[in-house]
């Protein structure tokens, strides 16, 4: 009887059968894995780093941190097409991460660089031909930033987990925008996990209506918020029956307004990934606490409707 419990607790599931079928791409436990809708390995590679982003191409190709400081864009075949590593910037001795890469329209790829407190555009070439410095109040190479994307206007939307603040900033690196995260009224919370709380962003997206939509990492919630930084609707941590969120991390907009949900460090009796109405009905989850684990951070949700906002 316990082999039957321990399989039905660690296999692959999506939970509500009649809803979407999605394959996912997702890196944990040292490795990058492509599934199928019910969870079978549909490619896999070795990847020993933290991995808090990855985009899978337009081409077929992955684009994904392979070090703390290296970002690569890796074929099916697992060959290193493309790469980039980051170097300490002038007058900066200190460690860098990279947290957020990008694939941008031009065929450039953004990449914001912790430590460095910059975000550069690099081209095929590897050569840097766009350099954004940001504004930190707390530095430190492991918190300087999360998820972070340029926007349609040409603008960076920046999650510094160490600030709690998500910022815009204008092509100089102007702060043209900011939103401060607070804690609803709870009190902080150490801890990873459910019982954890915290202003610790992890990610921001620009809504097609000027909104910002926000996953806030440990606040274990999601909100949006107008440019005046109003409230105007929020995921909170025990709104979906039988679902606690976490560590609040991707974001996925499909354009019936449903949203999909990283729910990181929530343990094996929660989701990692769930799409939710805005009307907070569930119409789809992930859960695989076998190929993937507890520290499922970053998703690339496939077969989705189009266009998607990540």
């Amino acid at each position: 009887m316990r082999w039957l419990i321990g399989l039905l607790l660690f296999a692959p599931q999506c939970i509500f059968a009649a809803g979407p079928a999605y394959r996912v791409l997702a890196a944990d436990k040292g490795k990058v894995s492509l599934v199928d809708a019910a969870g079978k390995v549909l490619w896999s590679m070795d990847n020993k780093t933290e991995v808090h982003d990855i985009q899978m191409l337009a081409n077929g190709n992955i684009l994904v941190p392979t070090s703390r400081t290296t970002v690569a864009e890796v074929a099916p075949d697992k060959s290193v097409v493309w790469s980039y590593t980051a170097k300490p910037r002038a007058g900066y001795t200190g460690a860098i991460e990279i947290h957020a890469c990008q694939r941008l329209k031009n065929g450039d790829t953004m990449i914001a660089e912790s430590g460095n407190k910059r975000i550069v555009e690099v081209d095929k070439t590897g050569a840097i031909v766009h350099e954004v410095p940001l504004t930190v109040d707390k530095p430190h190479p492991h918190r300087d930033t999360r998820m972070v994307r340029k926007t349609a206007a040409d603008t960076y939307l920046v999650c510094h987990e160490g600030d709690g603040k998500v910022r815009e900033y204008d092509g100089t690196g102007k702060v043209i925008w900011e939103y401060a995260l607070d804690l609803a009224g709870r009190p902080r919370a150490n801890g990873h996990g459910v019982e954890g709380h915290g202003t610790e962003v992890f990610g921001a997206v620009r809504l097609n209506n000027g909104n910002t939509l926000i996953a806030g990492g440990n606040a274990n919630r999601v909100i949006e918020v107008d440019r005046t930084g109003k409230t105007v609707w929020a995921l909170e941590q025990k709104d979906l029956p039988g679902i606690t969120l976490a560590w609040v991390t991707t974001l996925h907009v499909l354009p019936n307004g449903n949203i999909i949900v990283g729910n990181c460090h929530a343990g094996t009796e929660n989701p990692q990934l769930i799409e939710v109405t805005r009307e907070k009905k569930v119409v789809w989850s992930f859960k695989d606490h076998h190929t993937f684990g507890n520290s499922l951070a970053a998703a690339h949700v496939l077969d989705t409707p189009t266009p998607v906002v990540r």
